[in-house]
């Protein structure tokens, strides 16, 4: 979910250190002192965060990176008789169903699961997941482009096939990319079973241009962002999320007074992320264990500047750069997880074809 570019500036910068990674390596390797968290690329956590929960727990933790959310998940649910790990995390709300329907995790209501966020929980009967993290997926603009243009940025969905955005958009392929998907299930819930399409078509002759993944979007086609400007990226409209602004203030060298990019509200769909334990983990008390510290207040006032995502939390604080440069949208497009279930295939499937071929 998070923007893998600022996660590997935070380890660049010495802000992350994570345990060594690998798989349990089957059933004959577990270690009831070691817990093996499976997650996507961009996990993050302050090594002194990391470090207390291990210290407190007895519990070392092996972490076990599998690519992007969608490829992590598909390879979680093919390893499930046997998983590579005990907990998994980062299994998003436009992929939960697939991973609920396929017996991917076990139940377990977590120590502080009543200090989430109403609007967050989800499974109530069975408590398979645990909401960590949520977050906006949004267009971002550059806004030196725009500046230089005189022209207003889009604010909204029906903004984005406008003529004077012709050839700016650049989005993620929904059959391969979270933030992809995230824009497809948000047009979705904005125009519908019967007019989505339709707006994929406009989008399609307004020159929109999909690419496979978030970090080639984002570093290499869009203008405004720091790996943009390195690459001469030359669409100035890019989907990322509302914490991207944020994320280029605070890596930037020397730091900006105001964010060079900002966020399109009207464009919203918010996303959650969760994490489970996994049917036939080698160790349950220690996944146990992780997924209550992943809700602990040391945590979830963490997370934020690791993966430039909400924390769910009641009492967490959110960092008050986010609050200045990258606040979550009023008003976001969502979409209950059942809906996700019924139409999720077939709308990638109809997208598909409609756009990329």
């Amino acid at each position: 979910m998070s923007n893998n570019k600022f996660v590997v500036a935070a380890v660049g910068l010495g802000l992350v250190a994570l345990s060594a990674c690998g798989s349990a390596g089957g059933k004959g390797a577990a270690d009831s002192k070691t817990v093996t968290l499976v997650s996507h690329d961009s996990w993050a956590v302050s090594k002194n965060v990391l470090k207390d929960f291990e210290k407190r727990s007895g519990y070392q933790v092996r972490v076990l990176k599998d690519g992007d959310a969608g490829q992590a998940v598909n390879k979680a649910i093919l390893t499930k008789d046997d998983p590579q790990g005990d907990v998994f995390f980062g299994v998003d709300n436009t992929l939960l169903s697939r991973a609920l329907d396929n017996g991917l995790f076990q139940s377990y209501r977590a120590k502080d699961a009543d200090q989430v966020l109403p609007q967050y929980r989800v499974d109530q009967a069975r408590h398979r997941v645990t909401p960590i993290d949520t977050g906006d997926i949004c267009v971002n603009y550059d806004k030196a482009y725009f500046d230089k243009h005189r022209l207003t940025p889009p604010q909204s969905f029906d903004d984005l096939v406008k003529p004077q955005y012709k050839n700016l958009l650049v989005t993620e392929n929904a059959a391969t990319s979270s933030p992809g998907l995230g824009f497809l299930l948000g047009s979705a819930a904005r125009y519908g079973d019967g007019g989505w399409q339709d707006y994929w078509k406009k989008l399609k002759a307004n020159g929109v241009k999909v690419v496979d993944g978030w970090e080639q979007a984002y570093d290499q086609e869009f203008s405004g962002s720091a790996g943009g400007r390195k690459a001469k990226g030359d669409r100035p409209l890019v989907v990322s999320y509302a914490s991207s602004p944020p994320a280029e203030v605070i890596y930037a060298d020397p730091k900006p007074t105001t964010a060079p990019t900002g966020v399109s509200y009207g464009t919203c769909f918010r996303q959650t992320e969760y994490a489970g334990l996994l049917a036939g983990a080698h160790n349950t008390k220690g996944g146990k264990a992780f997924i209550d510290f992943l809700l602990t207040r040391e945590f979830q006032d963490d997370m934020p500047l690791n993966m430039y995502v909400y924390p769910v939390r009641k009492d967490a604080e959110v960092p008050a750069e986010f609050v200045k440069y990258g606040p979550q949208a009023k008003d976001p497009e969502t979409m209950a997880p059942d809906r996700i279930a019924a139409g999720r295939d077939q709308w990638v499937k109809s997208w598909t074809s409609l756009v990329l071929k």
